[in-house]
């Protein structure tokens, strides 16, 4: 077996490994050479049934939630730790996958899940009610309790991370999962399935179906037995998500997608400003809901900027995510290259300047495109409305903070932002202004599973990270004792 080769993945379902019922593979595609590296089992409706009646049986028994919470952050602690032993090939998978730069892969995303089980281990013992002072001669009281069996349904940009930032607080709080990963990326999802198993999760509390989102996804959002829905994904399939888990009111928590501003004042350090910029619109290649695609420039320093980008962009070194010098990686798949090439051609039927990039790169059959650059569109044009989901950035000029305000909130999204000055009063008036779930200042894509993020408007609702994470995967019961 070659470094391109991966061992054909199988469902893995209360415990064990099967086979699709139906015997249905698909094969999943190494973005960066355009070629397949492996087949999984493609779940179907009969697959997701027995994923959740698992997941059920699990959560019923009491396998998982009967233990304490200092028991389970135990297990949790254990999963974090054996992340960081197989860093090196959960990277790889990762890279190989999606397309990522395997130096991204270990210092981001195999960090950051590892902290993410670590962070959600130390807050498992921590879910506690509270007595209420009430007029009645009784004693009353909350606790929290887990919500049951957790269907996590995850994007393709993130694989390990967004899983989770999921998985983990469901787990925490005593919940059972079944989790269908992105139908182009599942390759981590199945390794981590070996690893929850190894640290001692028991059987049935974490499944994986692998498949298609119209079939195994719609049957695991649409199944009788999953209790609540976490998603993360685009904001169309999450209109549909929402709406279906609200028929059966399943509660739900949506992280969509974004189209974030990214505002830079005349007093700002430019040459830290730039290195924001750029790597807001080229991290992950783009492919980042919290990206920030739409820079705002105080027209005093706009031609600066502008200039600066020019010169600088076209140096961000694009290539084989193997190699360890690549920043920018190719697309997830030809259909996210196709979108940002049409995107582009958009920009200039409406007007825009291309200032650098706005071209495929012909690199070994894979999936790349020249981070991108682009000016004078103005700010009704789709390019800056929609989003692009590549590493496409749109730079308008603004004359006011009114205006910078006005701009950066003037699209359906609000998941991220970000302020560049040296201005703290300012830093502060900005951030209370802007519609969005998290904003950084001076710097850009500042994570930490402390700090809960999600969105407002058409970029969803609920929180990831942070102890409001775990919130959101209990329900709380109130006990009142007469005292008479």
């Amino acid at each position: 077996m070659t470094a391109f080769e991966i061992e054909p993945g199988r469902l893995f379902v209360g415990g064990q490994w099967r086979e699709a019922a139906d015997g249905a593979r698909t094969e999943v595609v190494d973005p960066s050479r355009g070629a397949v590296v492996t087949t999984v089992a493609e779940a179907g409706a009969a697959d997701v049934d027995a994923a959740v009646g698992a997941a059920r049986e699990a959560f019923d028994a009491g396998s998982w939630s009967g233990l304490s919470g200092r028991e389970r952050g135990r297990i949790l602690h254990r999963v974090a730790e054996l992340i960081r032993e197989n860093a090196d090939e959960l990277a790889r998978l990762e890279s190989l996958d999606v397309g990522k730069p395997i130096s991204l892969c270990h210092a981001v995303d195999i960090t950051n899940a590892a902290n993410d089980y670590e962070h959600f281990a130390a807050l498992a013992h921590s879910l506690d009610g509270a007595v209420r002072d009430t007029p009645m001669n009784a004693l009353a009281y909350t606790k929290r309790e887990p919500i049951g069996v957790v269907a996590a349904i995850t994007p393709f940009n993130f694989p390990l991370i967004l899983a989770g930032s999921k998985i983990g607080p469901a787990l925490a709080a005593g919940n059972t999962v079944v989790h269908k990963p992105a139908d182009e990326t599942p390759l981590s999802a199945l390794y981590m399935a070996r690893l929850f198993q190894q640290a001692g999760v028991p059987d049935g509390v974490v499944n994986v179906v692998t498949g298609a989102g119209p079939v195994a996804g719609e049957a695991l959002l649409r199944h009788r037995g999953v209790d609540k829905v976490a998603f993360t994904g685009s904001t169309a399939v999450g209109r549909h998500v929402a709406s279906t888990a609200g028929e059966a009111l399943k509660p739900v928590t949506m992280e969509l997608g974004g189209n974030a501003a990214h505002i830079v004042f005349e007093d700002a350090d430019l040459e830290k400003a730039v290195g924001a910029i750029i790597k807001a619109f080229v991290f992950n290649t783009g492919q980042f809901c919290m990206g920030g695609p739409r820079l705002l420039v105080s027209r005093p320093v706009y031609a600066t900027v502008l200039g600066i980008l020019a010169d600088t962009v076209p140096g961000v070194p694009v290539g084989d995510p193997r190699d360890p010098e690549a920043v920018v990686g190719p697309m997830a798949g030809e259909k996210h290259l196709k979108k940002v090439e049409e995107y582009v051609d958009i920009a200039r039927k409406e007007g825009g300047r291309i200032v650098c990039g706005g071209e495929r790169l012909d690199l070994d059959g894979g999936y790349y495109y020249r981070p991108t650059v682009i000016a004078d569109l103005s700010n009704d044009s789709r390019v800056v409305q929609e989003e692009i989901f590549g590493p496409v950035l749109t730079v308008q000029p603004f004359d006011t903070e009114d205006e910078a305000v006005a701009l950066a909130n003037s699209t359906p999204y609000g998941l991220a932002s970000g302020i560049q000055t040296n201005n703290l009063a300012r830093a502060h008036r900005i951030a209370d202004r802007l519609q969005a779930g998290i904003v950084w200042i001076n710097d850009w894509a500042m994570l930490d599973p402390a700090v809960p993020f999600g969105g407002v408007k058409d970029s969803g609702f609920g929180r990831e990270y942070g102890p409001e994470a775990l919130a959101a995967y209990t329900k709380v019961k109130s006990v009142v004792v007469s005292l008479d």
